[in-house]
Parts: C-alpha cells; structure tokens; sequence
C-alpha cells in the first residue's frame, strides 16, 4: 500500500485527481524562486519533447517558502485550457505542489516525492535540483531515458564540474565509497537523478524515515542501498553543474550529511565492508572530460589558519576520538609552517576512518564527532588545492584515484579498529 502517512489530505485529493501517470518529476524546494522558474520550464521542455505520449506530473515537495516558490512550480503546468499554439502537448501536463511539516529537510522532501510516485504508481521517477539552472530540457531525457529504454533501476548523473568543486565529494564520498563498498560512481551523493517505480517503492519501504537518514544525506543513503543491494545501476552524462552564486554554503551541514551518512551506514552493511565486495557496475553512457581547468577562487590561506586553529582548540575531542600515534602526528602536522604542510591522503584515510570507529562506538556525541571533521577536512583541502593549482583534469583524476587507493590500503586498519583493536 502507498505510504500516504506522510501526504496531507489535501495533497491525496490532489493526485487522486493527476490519476495514474507513467512518469515524476520531484522538485523538492526551499526557498528557489530565483531559479526554480527556469528549472521546472527546463523540465517541462524535456517532458514535452521526450515523452510527449506518457502521462506526466512534475511534483514539488517544499519545505516552507515564503518567497512564491510555490506559485512558479505550478505555473509549469498544461491543460487542454492553457495550452497555445508552440506548446505540442498530448496530454495534460499537471504541475502540483505540497508543502510538508518539519522542514526543510532534503530527506523528507524525498520521502515525500517518493509516497506521492507510488500513490500514482509512476513507472518511473527523476529528482532535480532547483539550483540545477544548467539544466536543458535534454537532461529529462538522459536521466529517464535509461529507465524506460534499459530497465536500469537507478541512474546517476555524470556532470562537466570545476576541478575544485565538489570538495566532499572527491575527498571523502567517493574514496571511501570505492573503497569499503565497490561503489566507484562519480557522484553517489546525487542532485539530479533518476530511478524506476518499482525501486522508489521499495526505498520507501525501508526503515529510515524516522532515523537521521530519513532526513539528511537520504540520497547518498539510497545510492548506497541500492549499490550494496546490487540493483541496475547506470550512470549519465548531464552536462556542466554550476552552483548559485547565492546559495548557502554550510560545511557543517554537508559534512553531516556526508560522513554521518557514511559513518552511518558502516553498521548497516557490515558484511559487506567486512569482506572484498565486487565492484558496482555502473555504465555511463555519454560520458566525457569531466573537470573544467578555471582557477581556484578558494582562499588556501584561510583553510590552512582554520585548520590550524581547529586542531588547537579541539584538541581535547581530538584525544577522544584518535588513537595516540595518530595524535601524536595531527600535533605535529599543525605545528608545520605553511610550506612545509602536506595532509597526506594516506593519513587523511587513517584519520577517516579513526572518527568512523569513533562515532561507532560512541566515544562522545556522534554529532560532536562528525563536526570535529570539518577542520581536519579543511587541512585536507588546503593540500588537494596546493597539489592540484597547476594540474591538468587527467593529473585530478588521477589523484583522486590514488586517494582511493589510500583508503583502500588502510581499510585493515578499519576491521581492526572495528573490532576492537587500539
């Protein structure tokens, strides 16, 4: 049965009057009015020209604006009534929109987007990110396409990104992702992204929604999920990604969602991590050079002072979480003067995977924990910048392979933290 526990009755009478559709498009929102315009029109152009003979609805999930968000989804919508003569649409397209309780939250966004697809029982099913303002209506396509043509049940966007974006992502994410799990795809913490209906309700059906990952990180949650499950996964080529100028930028928040996630699911799939997993297959399809050479406006100078001032001031978190010798190194890491300073990838892997043994067991506050990795991520940073400054998109990616390789090697390190070991 369709999970409606989280749909107000209003919105219920909504879908039930969309009826069945063969496709979603989730917009989940907060706040976008200066972008999500643009986006939903993109959308509504793909739709159109893509899929002009299935029945579509774009839902919007929001989690509280104020600023007619809202007004601007809706506004995508065509009926027989609206339609004009540049609009060749063969049927209604309905745009709806909900806003729910205890937001925001991408997680309950998501859960929502989700219940409202299985209430419509959507064949398929494409999140997209109303920052996504690169987005051209051939996306829809690439991300839905591989489930209708392919019976792919999960596809990942592939994006053309600055070599300095996606910090997270290359240093922490993917490496370790790679390394405990198989899961080499490029981003498994997904933006844009598309999966089949009957993968959506099984996600739905999982015991998450009333945990911390049925809130934060729930994306890279479910790619985890789905890769450990050894579901159809498939990645796509989208195009460049860029970032609104004015969105916010709270690393505390994204390290939440990120390495609690990740830390998280370390219990969830111990078997897994445990052994030597087969590598995820995950084709890309268009795939192409996917880092742009533009230089760094990062303030390395900043992250060096931050880390150096983190490092001091938590040092009696830092005697909780690590081991002496690890310690014993970050202090003498810190006191390096800047032209001497290298955070290693293979003590940045060592250092990971400390805190991932660390918020197990619950040495002090999980959310003290994870927090207690910003500045050490920051002195990560600084590092990839100064190595990369001059590097080709070749050399990048070559290093962000070495630094999976780091946390391969030491993942012995992890089994013997895990059990017990000092």
């Amino acid at each position: 049965m369709p999970d409606e526990s989280i749909l107000s009755d209003s919105f219920v009478r909504e879908l039930m009057n969309v009826g069945d559709v063969d496709i979603v498009v989730g917009v989940p929102t907060y706040n976008d009015a200066r972008s999500v315009g643009q986006v939903v029109q993109a959308v509504r152009a793909g739709l159109l020209k893509y899929f002009p003979r299935e029945r579509s609805v774009i839902i919007n999930a929001d989690g509280g604006s104020r600023d007619g968000t809202q007004d601007l989804v809706c506004a995508a919508a065509i009926s027989d009534i609206n339609a004009t003569s540049d609009i060749r649409a063969l049927r209604t397209l309905h745009s709806i929109t909900t806003q729910y309780s205890d937001g925001p939250a991408s997680g309950i966004a998501l859960h929502t987007i989700l219940a409202g697809a299985e209430l419509l029982q959507a064949r398929a099913c494409a999140i997209v990110s109303p920052e996504s303002t690169t987005l051209e209506p051939e996306w829809i396509e690439r991300l839905l396409g591989p489930v209708f043509r392919e019976n792919n049940e999960l596809v990942l966007p592939v994006y053309r990104r600055h070599k300095f974006d996606g910090l997270l992502i290359r240093n922490l994410v993917y490496p370790m992702a790679k390394a405990l799990y198989g899961c080499a795809v490029r981003e498994p913490y997904p933006a844009d992204f598309a999966f089949s209906g009957e993968l959506g309700s099984q996600f739905l059906a999982q015991d998450i929604w009333n945990q911390e990952q049925g809130r934060r990180g729930t994306e890279l949650w479910m790619t985890l999920w789905a890769a450990n499950g050894r579901r159809k996964l498939s990645q796509t080529f989208l195009g460049t990604k860029t970032r609104r100028e004015d969105a916010p930028s709270d690393l505390v928040g994204a390290m939440r969602e990120t390495a609690g996630t990740l830390f998280d699911s370390l219990d969830a799939y111990l078997p897994v991590w445990h052994s030597t997993p087969e590598p995820v297959h995950a084709p890309c399809s268009g795939c192409e050079a996917a880092i742009s050479e533009e230089p760094s406006r990062l303030n390395r100078k900043r992250l060096f002072d931050m880390f150096k001032f983190g490092v001091r001031e938590l040092d009696p978190v830092f005697l909780s979480i690590l081991s002496s010798e690890t310690h014993d190194e970050l202090k003498g890491l810190a006191s390096l003067p800047e032209e001497r300073f290298s955070y290693s990838g293979e003590f940045w892997a060592r250092t990971v995977y400390e805190f991932a043994t660390a918020y197990h067991k619950a040495v002090i506050g999980r959310d003290h924990i994870v927090q207690a990795l910003v500045p050490l991520f920051r002195g990560r940073v600084y590092t990839f910048l100064t190595e990369n400054r001059d590097s080709s998109a070749e050399q990048v990616e070559s290093r962000i392979e070495e630094l999976s390789q780091a946390f391969e090697r030491q993942k012995p390190r992890l089994v013997e933290l895990w059990n017990g070991g000092k």
